[in-house]
């Protein structure tokens, strides 16, 4: 009889335990994974998500909170500006030819996604990854009011395609409540439809999950709203209806002048200060506002790291447990296969190989669940906050991990097996009774 024949006859004979402690493994490794893997992964989804500006102007209580809100679409901005008040800030900055200042405007949505209206600029000059312009799988950008393009997670999620019609809905909040029956209804917009013209190509970032229009397409459906309010017998509303109360801003994406071959221009620090003393914006460097936010969360992210660890260790001492229970059980096994020729040294090596095959399985199963898990994880980052997160782990951390556990699975079983080592024959060979 082989050694493999013994161990899977002996793992099969405790079934309930060998699964059990299996499954302890599989999730603390599963659990240690994903958070290394998607701590790697929101790192990038964060640098994607702010493409190539320099900075993010806007009157937000905080330059976190409007990164948060205008570049991942975490929540509605709150503060807005004036449209006079964003052509000075242009007229202010030193954009030369390469620079650009791109206002915009959000708030609506569309089956739960955010609405963003821009100018054509936002397709034209902002990158949504540094060095990459915009792409589309089909149509193109929008050219007139009442046109949207589509991010690709939208045209996915929603199977809305080129030419359709769609109404949007105030607020986004409200129409992520729809399954709820106590919720209020949302507001719909249904005076006015919008025709698909474009579907971009992924990014990987946030944007993906964005509805893109034009600003005065989204001023005219507010201020109708106005108008009908202060006149229910209004049945339209037009571009020279709008007061400047009705064209009003949330941010603007702001990359200066750079030189060739630069990524950053030099007077970068001098015109934020600028802004940031003038008092009217609040102003913000998305690169320096992502590594804030993890600088935050990094005390958080190193406990979480080292409870994972803990786990990890704590599913060593089971499969030492496991054994160690087993072998008051075994040990006649154990005198029985020493009659037969069997070594001190083969006993010892039998349990330390259970223990370790024990690692094994477990480290396999936790890999595969770190992989659904991590699937999850990310779907819910993506629809409570707009970060898109695409799990990719690193083959090094997921065999580095795996290794680890089952090394220390064979730890964990030196005792048994020294225990096993120690079974004396003649005493756990006495006619039992």
């Amino acid at each position: 009889m082989s050694d493999w024949t013994i161990i899977l006859r002996s793992l099969r004979t405790r079934l309930f335990s060998t699964v059990t402690t299996s499954l302890t493994v599989a999730v603390a490794v599963a659990l240690l994974l994903v958070l290394l893997v998607l701590r790697a992964s929101a790192a990038s989804a964060f640098e994607r998500g702010s493409g190539d500006m320099h900075l993010l102007v806007s009157r937000e209580s905080s330059p976190l909170i409007s990164v948060l809100s205008s570049v991942f679409y975490a929540d509605p901005p709150k503060r807005s500006m004036t449209l006079d008040q964003f052509e000075s800030l242009k007229a202010s900055l030193p954009l030369g030819d390469t620079g650009y200042c791109i206002p915009l405007q959000q708030g609506d949505s569309f089956r739960g996604f955010p609405v963003t209206a821009t100018t054509p600029e936002f397709f034209t000059k902002f990158k949504p990854n540094p060095g990459e312009a915009w792409g589309f799988e089909q149509g193109r950008a929008f050219d007139k009011p009442f046109e949207v393009v589509l991010g690709s997670a939208v045209a996915k999620a929603t199977g809305v395609g080129l030419g359709d019609r769609l109404f949007l809905t105030h607020g986004i909040a409200q129409s992520r409540q729809l399954g709820d029956a106590n919720a209020m209804k949302p507001h719909e917009h249904s005076d006015f439809a919008y025709t698909v013209v474009g579907i971009l190509a992924p990014t990987g970032g946030s944007h993906d999950r964005a509805i893109f229009t034009d600003l005065t397409s989204t001023w005219i459906i507010h201020a109708h709203d106005r108008r009908e309010r202060d006149d229910p017998s209004i049945t339209t509303t037009t571009a020279q209806d709008l007061t400047p109360a009705d064209q009003l801003l949330n941010v603007a994406y702001v990359r200066l002048a750079t030189r060739a071959g630069s990524n950053t221009p030099a007077n970068l620090p001098q015109v934020f200060d600028s802004l940031r003393r003038g008092g009217t914006f609040t102003v913000a460097s998305p690169a320096d506002q992502i590594k804030n936010l993890f600088r935050i969360v990094s005390s958080v992210d190193r406990v979480l790291v080292a409870m994972a660890i803990v786990v990890v260790f704590s599913s060593a001492i089971a499969i030492m447990l496991a054994l160690y229970n087993s072998m008051e059980q075994r040990r006649r096994q154990i005198a029985i296969l020493r009659v037969l020729g069997a070594s001190r040294a083969r006993i010892f090596s039998l349990v330390l190989t259970e223990s370790a095959l024990l690692g094994v399985i477990g480290a396999i199963a936790g890999v595969v669940v770190s992989l659904a898990a991590g699937v999850l994880v990310a779907g819910a980052m993506r629809t409570q906050l707009g970060l898109v997160i695409t799990p990719r782990p690193d083959p090094r951390v997921v065999l580095g991990v795996a290794l680890a556990t089952v090394l220390l699975a064979c730890l964990a079983g030196i005792i048994p097996a020294l225990v096993a080592y120690r079974t004396s024959v003649a005493k756990n060979l006495r006619p039992i009774g």
